[in-house]
């Protein structure tokens, strides 16, 4: 059985359709069981506009030319029954181009799409069909659709993609861009470089490359936009002044978490100004943890080249504050970029928060007072509480109060604040740092999960209540796309992650185990 096709014009590269068409035989393995035979009628609306239909059509093995010619009158002359179209376009417009083509035939996989862009005759441009946004990345909104020269998609497609990087077998339009799909070369990272580099060189800086995984298939893709789609949006209030105000608010929060007398009535602070210098000591140390998280932030950042916005603190009645939000303005180049500065933050709060209340179990308070607690305070936390065992022993006693340095407990603040950052939700610190060690579909799971353990904490602790409010509007995600988000981070950074999420883990838990031989005998 033969499958001949026939064409009213001649084919050409500007027929990129009929041209795909005869090269997907090339491009994919035959199917076990034969498909229907079809005839190809290509015809010519008008000059802006073009369609191709496929009717299907027994033939006998051996036919001569003039059957053959035969059959072409006949398909030319009537479309059967079960031919389908290929996404033409209705003569509704001379002047709009030809979009997708899509083939539904029976014989293709029951409607298998095949997306590719296609020429017109005449034409210098095509215009690429809104398909999914990048995850995160929010196009700017133009007065007209963005149109992509089909030349510069057949320079991308012959001459910046290849053999040795990236073998496209179809692309597919996608937010005023293209999206290749094929097979990937050697490693990502040098792949990307290799690429990025060809293109820099073929197409200038207008075009902006992602070598991004395929959610649906969790296969590599290639994604190219015009560097237009990705301008960071203007805000209407500047940053500085917003941040400042935001700033200044938790200052005040700083203050009035330690002074006990204030919690209980806010609106006394106006009457009692002098009892905000009771809670000056507290809220510097706090302050000064939250300093060098975000000092670290800014730090690595710089040396691996990411710019960062400028970091808005969160008041908070509850704890003094919930950190601060940080954007990133640039494209991140790859994960273990994002996981180094991810990292560095709560890396640095926690081993100064560490030192700081290490220091407060082991220095007596400078009045020699303190502050009386109860010891059931430290059953809140796995960390703390294992930390106050070891060092006051049997000290600790259910239900007998105890002096500590005030050092204690401001730095179990500061600790608790590095560590409701680093859950691994959203574009929290911690969220990121799961992006980076275990990609995007498992880290959005994780962040799924997190947020659902959250929320069903926020019905008996009020903090929790609030935190999960506040990611689910400010820091809910998804993260921006990194350049090359193929690439696993190196091994030790890595651990530097796992480390991270432990810590944070360790700060949330409860302590469940008794303090004391009487109590736990009782126990």
């Amino acid at each position: 059985m033969k499958l001949p096709a026939v064409c009213r014009v001649p084919v050409s590269p500007q027929c990129s359709s009929c041209y795909y068409n005869r090269l997907r035989p090339l491009l994919s393995p035959p199917s076990i069981n034969s498909p229907p035979t079809h005839f190809l009628r290509f015809s010519l609306r008008n000059k802006r506009s073009a369609v191709c239909r496929a009717s299907e059509t027994e033939t006998e093995p051996d036919q001569n030319d003039d059957k053959d010619d035969k059959l072409d009158e006949e398909a030319d002359d009537s479309v059967a029954d079960n031919s389908l179209e290929l996404n033409s376009q209705p003569d509704q417009d001379k002047d709009q181009p030809l979009g997708m083509l899509e083939n539904t035939s029976p014989g293709n996989n029951n409607g298998a799409q095949v997306n590719e862009q296609t020429g017109v005759e005449d034409g210098t441009e095509v215009q690429v069909a809104s398909g999914s946004p990048l995850p995160g990345v929010k196009p700017q909104q133009l007065d007209e659709s963005i149109r992509i020269p089909k030349e510069t998609v057949e320079i991308l497609r012959n001459q910046v993609f290849g053999f040795d990087t990236f073998f496209v077998t179809s692309q597919e339009p996608y937010e005023g861009g293209v999206l290749f799909k094929g097979n990937l070369r050697g490693q990502a990272a040098k792949t990307y470089e290799k690429v990025a580099k060809r293109m820099q060189d073929k197409l200038g800086d207008d075009y902006k490359l992602f070598l991004l995984i395929n959610p649906e298939d969790d296969k590599p893709v290639a994604v190219v936009v015009p560097r237009m789609t990705l301008q960071p949006e203007t805000t209407a209030v500047p940053e500085w002044f917003a941040a400042g105000a935001f700033g200044l608010v938790t200052v005040l929060t700083l203050l009035l978490r330690n002074v006990p007398a204030l919690q209980s009535n806010l609106l006394s602070v106006f009457d009692n100004l002098d009892l905000l210098k009771d809670g000056l000591p507290g809220a510097l140390i706090t302050a000064f943890l939250l300093g060098v998280h975000e000092v670290s932030h800014l730090l690595v950042a710089k040396e691996v080249g990411i710019k960062l916005g400028v970091p808005y603190f969160v008041p908070s009645w509850q704890i003094g504050s919930f950190g601060a939000i940080t954007r990133i303005l640039n494209i991140v180049p790859k994960r273990e970029d994002l996981l180094k500065v991810a990292a560095a933050g709560p890396l640095a709060g926690f081993s100064v928060g560490l030192i700081v209340l290490l220091s407060g179990f082991i220095l007596p308070p400078t009045d020699g007072i303190g502050i009386i607690i109860d010891p059931s305070v430290f059953h809140e936390s796995f960390l703390a509480g294992g930390i106050a065992k070891l060092l006051l022993g049997d000290v600790l006693k259910e239900g007998t109060s105890i002096s500590v340095n005030p050092l204690v407990i401001w730095a179990w603040s500061g600790l608790l604040i590095n560590a409701i950052n680093s859950i691994p939700a959203g574009e929290l610190d911690g969220g990121r740092i799961a992006f980076a060690m275990w990609g995007r579909k498992a880290s959005a799971r994780l962040s799924a999960l997190s947020i659902g353990l959250l929320g069903i904490s926020s019905l008996f602790n009020d903090v929790a209540f609030y935190w999960v409010v506040l990611i689910f509007f400010l820091q809910r995600g998804p993260i921006a796309p990194l350049s090359e988000e193929i690439s696993d981070p190196d091994n030790k950074y890595v651990a530097l992650g796992v480390v991270v999420l432990l810590l944070g883990l360790l700060v949330c838990l409860p302590f469940p185990f008794p303090f004391s031989n009487e109590a736990a005998t009782g126990f």
